[in-house]
């Protein structure tokens, strides 16, 4: 097996769990990493969803526990959401992923920091965590990303009167397409909005529009986060037999949520085995093994399309509070069997009663 190994591009949460998976079982795992450290230039939130922290049992001083959402529309007024025995948790980002790397170099992880991959070398198998616009995807010939969000956040410090839940802001003005939240994070307040439409949204007017909600009078702001999110779906195809995939750059991120972290973690480490299993062990090729690993996200898919419509703003505030309203957000935010699955549209049916 000398010479048989992996190359890795990107050193994010998909990256990661796939060096860690491959190097844990013997495998040369070279990571390539542009950033000169894992916690440099954090783009995403950083929110992990009860499963994804249960996957990745994240050091409990990089975390603060989140029971219950808020969620307020477009008239700031408000419905409490909360699920017994769900949680999210907030995380110190660019330390939680400086622990991941450390997980993956303890493995046996070779990574590379402040080195791009260079493309007209060709390992014998090579994965693609190199986020929405994928570099490698684009050498390669394998699908690429689409359909985009475009989001950014402030970390403050000193923010006040923030309760101890995700606030979830509804507001097509502001978010088109998407929503606004602020975070009570790791010794931070996190503040963000992302958007369907081109150009940058608007977080001033967003800081300007819940300066009544919390008190913002002492905050200061101590970082930026900023970028694409892939709303598009699974991209086809996202594996070739040398070539994989894993992340944003295949497109596993939740039309509907948004959310990558949790499925970002299970295809690395997925696309990580399988990659072992070929290698070193003659198994089928990846793309084989991993086209039923990978979320088809059919009914999320859908819902993007009406959230893009952009229901208009008074008809969010007569939504606010009722219970068929309700019910589907507790199964946007909680239901782990999906928004799609029967149970939910039991659960809507029931709130009609």
């Amino acid at each position: 097996m000398i010479g048989t190994h992996v190359e890795i591009v990107g050193a994010s949460f998909a990256g990661l769990a796939c060096a860690q998976a491959c190097a844990s079982r013997g495998l040369r795992t070279i990571v390539w990493e542009r950033k000169r450290d894992a916690g440099e230039a954090v783009r995403t939130t950083g929110l992990l969803v009860k499963e994804a922290a249960e996957v990745l049992d994240p050091p409990p001083e990089l975390t603060r526990k989140i029971r219950g959402v808020r969620v307020y529309g477009p008239s700031l007024r408000w419905v409490d959401l909360d699920l017994p025995g769900y949680f999210f948790l907030a995380t110190d980002t660019p330390a939680l992923l400086r622990s991941l790397s450390r997980r993956a170099e303890d493995a046996g992880a070779d990574i590379r920091w402040g080195r791009a991959f260079r493309p007209e070398r060709r390992p014998p198998m090579l994965v693609g965590a190199d986020g929405p616009r994928s570099a490698v995807a684009r050498a390669a010939g394998l699908g690429r990303n689409c359909r985009f969000l475009t989001g950014v956040e402030v970390e403050l410090d000193g923010v006040r009167d923030v309760e101890d839940r995700l606030h979830v802001f509804l507001d097509p003005r502001l978010a088109p397409g998407y929503i606004a939240w602020v975070v009570p994070g790791v010794g931070i307040t996190q503040i963000g909005l992302a958007s369907s439409r081109p150009g940058r949204p608007p977080l001033g007017a967003f800081l300007d529009r819940i300066s009544g909600c919390f008190d913002l009078s002492s905050a200061r702001r101590v970082g930026n986060r900023a970028g694409l999110i892939p709303v598009g779906g699974t991209v086809r195809p996202f594996a070739s037999r040398d070539v994989v995939l894993v992340g944003d750059a295949a497109g596993v991120v939740s039309p509907l949520t948004a959310g990558g972290i949790h499925t970002a973690l299970d295809t690395g480490r997925a696309a990580g085995l399988a990659i072992a299993d070929h290698l070193q062990d003659a198994g089928p090729s990846p793309d084989m093994v991993l086209r039923g690993a990978y979320p088809r996200f059919t009914w999320k898919r859908g819902m993007r399309y009406a959230m893009d419509l952009n229901v208009p703003a008074p008809l969010l505030d007569l939504a606010i509070g009722n219970r068929a309203f309700r019910a589907l957000a507790q199964a946007v935010f909680f239901h782990h069997r999906g928004s799609g699955s029967a149970q939910v549209w039991r659960d809507l049916v029931r709130a009609q009663r």
